[in-house]
């Protein structure tokens, strides 16, 4: 499957490309929003590319237009330690910073990581390849933490209404046996909802995987770490570009900037979010929850 950047003339516009510019790609994924800043300045940028996922950035690197891989300045890690690249290559400022907080169609689907309660996966749900013995995993959080620690991330993370039922049924089945796969983790939770929730548009596992992808990947301690320090890498007139995909996420987001504009740090260019037109939510389907906000800096 072909990953399609989401929101892309939106991200565009709100990096203000100019020439010579430096822009942060934090989550440079397939390098969609990247390659497409390189084609409209004809290359003549320099982009710091960020990925957990060593692997992955290696292979979209290769499949960059050769052409434009001058301008990439290679980081594998997380974003939240921008500035760790940043020192790296001596770039003291930027002036675009942008995270695209969705996972790419390769890592939904195609990663063999359990992402996706669609196929039968290990249960890793880790973006991190390679993967080291001490790296946290959902099979770890499923089969060893105690109730109350499972039970508080998938009510506050998934934000799913039959947290406790869930939890319940995924301590009663590891007694029995190890939970290891997506499928076994899925059906589980299929058994401990509702029918009527078994009957909704979204799957009943949906939330739970959210919660554990969210928790082994420490996604909002990312976020929240990166926007305590990246304000003060932007150059004036620089900006901040984010897309959320959930709620949690954009909340965070949305607080920040407020607080940001509110000490007269700059100011907010997207009071509400910007969300996919309707093509494009039907044309990729993964735009449909991405909200784009916008901070630029005096």
């Amino acid at each position: 499957m072909i990953h399609i950047p989401v929101l892309l003339n939106e991200v565009i516009d709100a990096s203000k490309p100019h020439a010579g510019m430096k822009f942060l790609d934090g989550t440079f994924g397939a390098g969609g929003h990247s390659k497409k800043m390189c084609e409209m300045l004809s290359g003549n940028i320099e982009i710091v590319a960020i990925d957990t996922d060593a692997v992955s950035l290696e292979k979209s690197v290769e499949l960059f237009p050769s052409e434009y891989k001058k301008t990439l300045k290679i980081f594998s890690g997380n974003y939240r330690n921008f500035d760790v690249a940043l020192d790296k290559y001596g770039i003291e400022n930027i002036d675009t910073a942008l995270l695209d907080l969705g996972f790419s169609s390769d890592q939904m689907d195609e990663s063999g990581r359990g992402f996706t309660f669609q196929k039968d996966q290990p249960l890793l749900m880790t973006l991190k390849d390679p993967l080291s013995e001490n790296d946290l995993t959902a099979k770890e959080i499923v089969n060893t933490w105690d109730a109350e620690n499972i039970h508080d991330i998938i009510k506050y993370y998934g934000e799913e209404r039959y947290a406790k039922k869930i939890t319940d049924a995924i301590v009663t089945a590891r007694e029995i046996k190890p939970i290891e796969t997506t499928f076994e983790l899925s059906h589980i939770i299929e058994k401990a909802v509702p029918s009527s929730y078994r009957k909704q548009k979204i799957n009943p596992s949906t939330r739970t995987f959210q919660a554990l992808r969210i928790t082994v990947n420490d996604e909002l301690g990312s976020l929240q770490d990166f926007l305590e320090k990246i304000i003060d890498r932007i150059e004036s007139r620089g900006r901040v570009v984010i897309i959320s995909f959930h709620s949690l996420e954009d909340r965070i987001v949305k607080k920040k900037f407020r607080e940001w504009e509110e000490n007269d740090i700059g100011k907010r260019i997207t009071k509400k979010p910007i969300i996919a037109s309707e093509e494009e939510r039907i044309s990729n389907s993964r735009s449909r929850s991405a909200k784009l906000r916008v901070f630029e800096k005096n």
